[in-house]
């Protein structure tokens, strides 16, 4: 762990450190952008050789997608505790989901005119979901769940599977009970390939949205124009903002949660008003990291991620946030949400003691798919407006472009576009004649 404080001569310049955090690293873009390039020209035969050379598992293009077979036995494996777990989000997310909904509308600016906006779902999505470290069954839930309330018609998972060639039942049950239309065990980078420039026994989608490692990252970044994306997203991250009136072990717990995803690149910050606090959070930290499952993982992060930074005040803290842009945002403080309004960047908030940021990982309501690496200054997060084509309507009686018509033909004369001018001005011919 790494302690900062606000009265050191350095403590700027350490701060400017700690925000320059890519979202992967660069040098991986080769290798990424040559098995993109193999899939793209050789279709199934390389999601076939990349299957067996990055996840050695043996697959032919027929059983690329998981059967109906399958998916009806994964629901039998599971028991009701969890099948109520996943539905009881599933509805948190869609209800939350269905009140963003985009709806035409149009208005009269001026006499003869009429503008508006239209909406319409896309036809056909890809969803990324991370399986190697973790199964991220909440994952399936805050992309393909979104993607149904949206009205998305056809959805398509990809996955990466171990060499059994096995999703988790749990994954299977929430991608049908999700609205997935197809299933495919294909991870990573060629995973990422297949959906964007489809294949033989593979239709290309418009749209790839969910996480993923710095493979998963870099591919998505790199087929961006072949398909769309959501975001450029790297690994995880937590920032808590606490005073004096703050539970060390309820920060210690929130800042491991984030440890343990799996890639050792994650962060967790805590800016603290209290300096009794940052001791206490350290020995909470060390000793809940005891009995975790994914200590190597947590280590790594303890040591090279996390970060316990004294503060001056809340109002610092609050810039400091905001510049951080943090994916997830704890601020455990009195009038933390007065605080929460000063901040001006952030995938999302979490307010007051009683919100774990694990809450909105899996049924809060909002989808877990936020930007990190600083990119909240310039994307936010997964939402149901971003599964629809939006389409300006424009519609001018005569009257109404005989008006505009000097305005028209004044700009068609600025940039020396002179058909631009007569498409307009031919529809008035007829009357100087």
């Amino acid at each position: 762990m790494q302690k900062l404080d606000y009265n050191q001569p350095d403590f700027e310049q350490n701060l400017k450190t700690l925000f320059r955090r890519p979202s992967y690293p660069p040098e991986i873009e080769q290798r990424v952008s040559r098995i993109l390039s193999d899939v793209k020209m050789l279709g199934d035969a390389a999601l076939v050789k990349y299957a067996q050379e990055i996840d050695e598992v043996c697959l032919t293009p027929q059983t690329f997608c998981v059967g109906n077979e399958e998916i009806k036995a994964a629901s039998k494996q599971l028991s009701s505790s969890c099948k109520h777990a996943i539905k009881d989000a599933l509805a948190n997310v869609a209800a939350f989901s269905t009140r963003r909904i985009p709806a035409p509308w149009s208005y009269s600016p001026r006499p003869g005119v009429v503008i508006g906006e239209r909406f319409e779902p896309m036809d056909r999505i890809g969803v990324y979901i991370p399986g190697g470290t973790a199964p991220l069954v909440s994952t399936v839930i805050h992309t393909a769940g979104i993607a149904k309330v949206a009205g998305v018609k056809e959805i398509v998972a990809t996955t990466p599977v171990g060499s059994d060639g096995i999703i988790a039942p749990a994954m299977l049950y929430a991608m049908n009970l999700a609205g997935i239309t197809e299933i495919y065990r294909l991870g990573g980078v060629y995973g990422i390939a297949a959906m964007a420039y489809g294949s033989d026994s593979i239709r290309k989608v418009e749209k790839i949205v969910g996480p993923g490692n710095a493979y998963v990252t870099a591919a998505k970044k790199l087929v961006y124009g072949e398909t769309a994306i959501d975001m450029v997203a790297g690994p995880s991250e937590i920032m808590i903002i606490a005073d004096d009136s703050c539970d060390a072990d309820f920060i210690a717990a929130d800042m491991l949660s984030q440890a343990e995803h799996g890639s050792g690149l994650e962060q967790a910050v805590l800016l603290s008003t209290c300096p009794e606090l940052i001791p206490q959070v350290e020995a909470a930290i060390l000793s809940r990291r005891e009995d975790l499952s994914r200590r190597k993982t947590v280590d790594q992060v303890i040591e090279q991620g996390m970060f316990l930074i004294q503060v001056d005040s809340l109002e610092q803290a609050a810039a400091i946030a905001g510049d951080y842009a943090p994916e997830h945002l704890e601020i455990m403080c009195r009038q933390a949400g007065y605080v929460a309004k000063k901040v001006k960047a952030a995938g999302a908030i979490f307010i007051g003691q009683w919100t774990p940021e694990a809450i909105g990982d899996f049924c809060a309501g909002p989808s877990h798919v936020l930007p990190t690496a600083g990119s909240g200054k310039f994307f936010s997060g997964l939402t149901v407006e971003g599964f629809f084509r939006r389409t300006s309507i424009v519609n001018y009686r005569k009257s109404a472009l005989k008006k505009e018509l000097d305005t028209v033909l004044e700009f068609a004369a600025m940039e020396g576009l002179d058909a631009h001018g007569q498409s307009a001005a031919a529809r008035f011919e007829c009357e100087s004649k």
